[in-house]
């Protein structure tokens, strides 16, 4: 099982915090300082840091600064209200992996440290149940969230709901309205110009240049996803 620790005195944020990543199966430990939690750093064996950058007793800066100039190379994600290029600029010199400035969603924090581990190699053990792989593009429905290639896509509801259905009927031509009947309840049901629109938003998002097409038009029909073997 993966740990985090989260250092942070905030502990109206740092408690729904740990619940969420202990319900997404990690081991969390918490300090609400930043002596104590550089004790925890020292001797604990964590996969990744969470780290407050204005802490009592030591800052989250100089704890980041200690690890990487005894050689740690664990990742490091910042929570800070700083937020100028020249305080992003300090933070990331200091060593940090990642920065994200408060207030902010916890399923924002909870992509950035998916992503923080990934890039660390550190295989994850978070839930899969709600994951579908196609390719090289990973689906986690639950939390609207795509991975492709190292990048972290945030979805909306709809968009999140598109894809898992293009993902789970991959190869097989849906038509417009299979689509919006899976998307919208009868009575709900937008125009044809919508479902056109929610797709091309879908595809700059999990098609950026150079990566390989995997929504395909089918002219006057519908749309096909996958990789094209034509």
């Amino acid at each position: 099982m993966l740990r985090i620790l989260i250092v942070d005195d905030e502990t109206e944020l740092t408690n729904p915090l740990s619940r969420l990543l202990t319900r997404e199966g990690y081991s969390v430990d918490a300090a609400f300082d930043g002596t104590t939690g550089n004790e925890l750093v020292q001797t604990g064996n964590y996969d990744l840091l969470i780290l407050d950058w204005m802490l009592p007793g030591k800052t989250g800066l100089e704890i980041c600064q200690q690890l990487r100039q005894q050689g740690v190379t664990t990742p490091v994600l910042f929570l800070t209200a700083k937020d100028t290029l020249d305080d992003r600029v300090e933070g990331l010199d200091a060593g940090a992996d990642d920065y994200l400035v408060k207030p902010f969603e916890l399923r924002e924090l909870l992509a950035r440290v998916r992503a923080l581990l990934r890039r660390a190699g550190v295989e994850e053990y978070s839930n899969k149940s709600n994951r579908i792989i196609v390719e090289n593009l990973e689906l986690d429905s639950q939390n609207q969230i795509a991975y492709r290639q190292g990048r972290v896509i945030e979805l909306s509801e709809k968009e999140s709901q598109l894809l898992k259905y293009f993902m789970e009927n991959t190869g097989k031509l849906l038509t417009h309205g299979q689509i919006m009947q899976h998307l919208w309840k009868e009575e709900e049901q937008p125009s044809s110009n919508v479902i056109a629109a929610l797709i091309r938003l879908l595809r700059r998002k999990i098609e950026i240049k150079g990566e390989t097409q995997l929504v395909h038009s089918v002219y006057g029909k519908g749309y096909r996803f996958g990789i094209s073997h034509m």
